[in-house]
């Protein structure tokens, strides 16, 4: 089993930055493949950002790229979301999520999640 627990969330500014912790424990070498999803009031949960096991390889959804970056610190068993330019449209609880395999945008691939942590982006 894996125990994935977000933090970082909070309320900021249209413009703003945040930056998104969640940390590993348990089994950690199933997190070969590390994502975030998010999800808006009345939406389905989307696809964020997603990382490899070795950081090398990163996929983003084209409505974050460019302002989010997806990272992750192995030694200390925690991925990081670096937020910037945050939008009103970004506000939703974020997810974060551990892969068996390797990253990938497909929520389904996901055995463990955690329990989410709220961003909300004030206009």
């Amino acid at each position: 089993q894996v125990q994935l627990v977000e933090s970082g969330g909070g309320l900021v500014q249209a413009g703003g930055s945040l930056r998104l912790s969640c940390a590993a424990s348990g089994r950690t070498y199933s997190t070969v493949g590390m994502g975030w999803f998010r999800q808006a009031p009345g939406k389905e949960r989307e696809f964020v950002a997603a990382v490899s096991w070795g950081g090398f390889r990163t996929y983003y959804a084209d409505s974050v790229k460019g302002r989010f970056t997806i990272s992750r610190d192995n030694a200390k068993n925690t991925v990081y979301l670096q937020m910037n330019s945050l939008k009103p449209e970004d506000t939703a609880v974020y997810y974060c999520a551990a892969s068996r395999n390797g990253p990938t945008a497909v929520a389904a691939a996901y055995a463990y999640w955690g329990q989410g942590t709220q961003v909300t982006v004030s206009s």
